[in-house]
């Protein structure tokens, strides 16, 4: 049951961390401010909740996917601003990028907390994601665990089919391996980085939509998550897709695993420390991206 408890966690460790693999691993971007990005895709599908009990409630049971993709949208659109008018300034300066989009993080923060107050919201989920499936009487899952799995697999197979099997995708990693040879082969590297980071950012956004379903939502959420985010990346691999995934659902389980016999304080020691042993022992991350030099 607590292995199953952690499928929760595993998405959203997932779908946040597909984005800044993205972000940090394809671009060498440390963004700090990515949690907040989950933050404004939870309020988006918190209003889209309000907007549909108070106005058009026979509408409950559909609104979530639609709220999901809003959030994804919201959230993308606000990094393509994001990365012309801050981002695309830093790209030869990673350890700046990391100070720009702390501050970004804090102004981002205090602008929910302006819009939204200071106290947690909840959204107001659809019947079908109430409630668990019991396939025995000793093993009792809940459906939002379920939906959460799938939409972070989706979002998976998505990425994977956008960055290895497309043309965008080949653009995407010629132009972090050599962007001025990606330019001079008629690559509108502009055009690909502002993509990207936007890409990055609305996977963000859909782990915030995910994140409403298992906890209520506040202007704070975001930064919760972000250092378990990074340590997912690094351990996974910061450019390996399959590592990401591999990390994601390790830390969670470890995490779910051990908060059951011991505190939750505890639980994420432990899991740190399993980390930096391990990074320790292979400092490249589970699976390491194969590049030709």
């Amino acid at each position: 049951m607590q292995g199953f408890a952690g499928f929760s966690l595993f998405a959203v460790f997932l779908l946040m961390a597909l984005g800044l693999a993205i972000i940090f691993g394809q671009m060498k971007v440390i963004n700090m401010a990515h949690g907040e990005f989950l933050t404004v895709g939870a309020y988006v599908t918190v209003f889209m909740s309000h907007l549909v009990m108070n106005h058009a409630p026979n509408l409950l049971p559909y609104y979530f996917p639609v709220a999901i993709f809003a959030a994804f949208l919201v959230a993308a659109i606000l990094g393509y601003i994001v990365e012309i008018g801050l981002v695309r300034y830093l790209y030869t300066r990673p350890l700046d990028t990391l100070l720009a989009t702390w501050g970004l993080s804090m102004i981002l923060q205090q602008a929910c907390r302006s819009l939204f107050g200071a106290r947690e919201d909840t959204a107001t989920l659809p019947e079908w994601m109430m409630g668990s499936w019991q396939p025995s009487e000793d093993l009792d899952i809940p459906k939002n665990s379920m939906f959460l799995l799938a939409l972070a697999i989706g979002m998976v197979v998505l990425v994977y089919f956008l960055l290895h099997r497309s043309r965008w995708g080949l653009n995407v990693r010629a132009t972090m391996q050599n962007r001025e040879m990606a330019g001079a082969v008629g690559i509108n590297t502009k055009r690909v980085d502002r993509m990207t980071f936007s890409l990055g950012c609305g996977l963000a956004g859909v782990a915030g939509a995910a994140f409403t379903s298992i906890g209520s939502v506040s202007p704070s959420a975001g930064s919760l998550y972000i250092v378990d985010t990074f340590i997912v990346v690094v351990f996974g691999g910061a450019a390996s897709l399959l590592g990401t995934v591999l990390s994601a659902f390790s830390i969670a389980q470890a995490q779910s695993i051990l908060e059951f016999f011991l505190t939750g304080v505890l639980a994420k020691i432990f899991v740190l420390l399993g980390v930096i042993v391990l990074l320790m022992i292979r400092p490249q991350g589970l699976i390491a991206s194969k590049v030709r030099r």
